[in-house]
């Protein structure tokens, strides 16, 4: 089902509607300040295990090794920082302070968390705190952050799909909600690996460091 929330002033009764369907399990299709991406609740192991049957194609209760996959952390702001990753610098805080809201992702070592929500033995996370006010509220509104993984298009030569109506045409059957919060990027966050105590550009996107 689409649903269309404006960016700038997000209508509380659809950001509802999206919650309520995370908080159950659901699988959203939502704007981030980069490229549309897949959400489920971090509490929520079926939900993002039905992500990776989506993206694959794979069918339904079929084994997925969610280990391979990259999901993203995305919080509303850093105050969830210390319950997915082991203490950081003080460099490299700083330049998440700076840095975030933005299109970023800040690859950092796990703690004993991350491996009990993916049921594996994860041990890095990307963390995200995306500059887009609809993620932002439905992040709030269901008080914990949610994982994400970017939706990408068969197309040879462009890697996301840019336009909320194809994406509920070609996914709208297999998710419950496609946000339409408007175009999205053509090029995803910035990933930054600080793994080493320092900030290291690993892919260059949106995000000017």
């Amino acid at each position: 089902m689409l649903i269309t929330i404006h960016h700038e002033n997000p209508n509380s009764r659809e950001i509802k509607m999206a919650v309520d369907c995370l908080r159950d399990g659901g699988v959203v299709i939502s704007p981030t300040d980069s490229v549309y991406a897949f959400i489920a609740a971090i509490n929520q192991p079926r939900a993002v295990e039905r992500i990776i049957r989506i993206i694959y194609n794979l069918p339904e209760g079929s084994r997925v090794d969610i280990e391979k996959e990259n999901f993203s952390v995305v919080c509303n702001d850093l105050s969830h920082l210390s319950d997915f990753t082991k203490p950081i610098s003080n460099s490299v805080f700083k330049a998440m302070r700076k840095a975030l809201p933005g299109p970023f992702t800040f690859i950092l070592d796990a703690n004993n968390n991350v491996p009990k929500i993916f049921k594996s033995k994860k041990k890095q996370v990307g963390i995200r705190v995306p500059d887009n006010k609809i993620i932002q509220e439905i992040v709030s509104q269901l008080g914990m952050p949610v994982l994400s993984k970017s939706v990408h298009d068969e197309d040879e030569v462009l890697d996301y799909i840019t336009d909320a109506e194809l994406i509920e045409t070609r996914f709208g059957k297999f998710v419950d909600y496609v946000i339409d919060g408007g175009a999205g990027h053509l090029q995803p966050s910035t990933i930054v690996d600080c793994t080493s105590g320092e900030c290291i550009i690993v892919r260059q996107g949106l995000g000017e460091l």
